[in-house]
């Protein structure tokens, strides 16, 4: 990094083109800076900021992105009432220490006579692509036109979604586009919950009772890290987790940390990922597991 990189500046520069975008990007390669990407879909909390200082580590500028991408949307789930604030998030950025929001509408990300799209597979399929079949198709498409719109050296994005990431990964490298990915660990409320923006969708008893999904999670992780088996330690997540007051569970799996390919042992490190709703909001959420003794 360049040492001498100056600060953002307040307030924050909001670009709405891929025009201005890369006029300022271009700018910042003439002064010989380098530069990260930090794709959202705003209503910021404190793992979004995460994500903007991890990338000020790595680059000299940073460009954060708030795009609700109807594309991994299905008819039937939130994209209308998923929370929006770009204001109060660009307040966020610049406090972060971002250099400057991109914010396209719908519009010109997907102009008129728009007619591509991008399959996924690998990293892709069963556990949320089994429950959202449309979500990491538009995922690779609204992040691939980041990338190629950006240009960026690198990009950050969070543990969370770990499925999400691993897409990503698996993606860039497919199609050579030369971005480093990097995933930051899941952040958390003080009671172990992910942070995320559909946390909003929970009521305050619904709050209360959420972060059970963590608990049972890392309970099992540390069963299967003492050489428990994979089955037990599902059977455990499901029961601690519906006793907790969580509806329908869409998903408890064991996965190979780096492929995502179905375990039924922690040979080598792997991942218990799980989806469930509480209420109104489906919340995902994943721990590591290391090798078992």
């Amino acid at each position: 990094m360049t040492p001498t990189a100056a600060q953002p500046s307040s307030p924050l520069p909001i670009m709405k083109t891929v025009g201005d975008l890369r006029a300022q990007v271009a700018a910042w390669r003439r002064d010989g800076l380098t530069v990260a990407l930090v794709p959202t879909m705003g209503a910021l909390h404190d793992g979004h900021l995460g994500l903007v200082r991890r990338a000020r580590d790595l680059a000299d500028r940073v460009v954060a992105t708030i795009f609700v991408n109807p594309t991994q949307f299905a008819p039937h789930e939130d994209f209308d009432r998923y929370p929006r604030d770009e204001a109060g998030d660009a307040t966020k950025l610049a406090g972060a220490g971002c250099h400057a929001l991109y914010a396209p509408d719908v519009r010109a990300m997907y102009p008129q006579g728009f007619a591509t799209a991008i399959s996924v597979g690998g990293p892709a399929e069963g556990l949320c692509g089994t429950f959202r079949p449309q979500m990491f198709g538009g995922v690779a498409l609204v992040v691939t036109k980041l990338f190629l719109q950006a240009l960026p050296d690198v990009a950050v994005f969070g543990e969370k979604d770990y499925q999400q990431l691993m897409v990503i990964r698996r993606f860039t490298r497919d199609l050579d586009i030369p971005v480093r990915v990097e995933g930051l660990p899941t952040v958390r409320e003080a009671d172990g919950l992910a942070m995320s923006s559909r946390n909003a969708y929970l009521s305050a008893d619904e709050r209360s009772r959420a972060p059970e999904l963590y608990r049972a999670l890392t309970a099992a992780a540390e069963a299967l890290a003492r050489g428990g088996e994979a089955d037990g330690a599902l059977t455990a997540i499901r029961s601690r987790i519906a006793e907790a007051g969580f509806g329908s569970i869409d998903y408890v799996e064991l996965r190979d940390a780096e492929t995502l390919e179905p375990v039924t042992a922690a040979l080598r490190p792997a991942r218990l990922l799980a989806a469930a709703w509480m209420g109104k909001a489906r919340l995902i959420d994943n721990v590591g597991v290391p090798p078992s003794l």
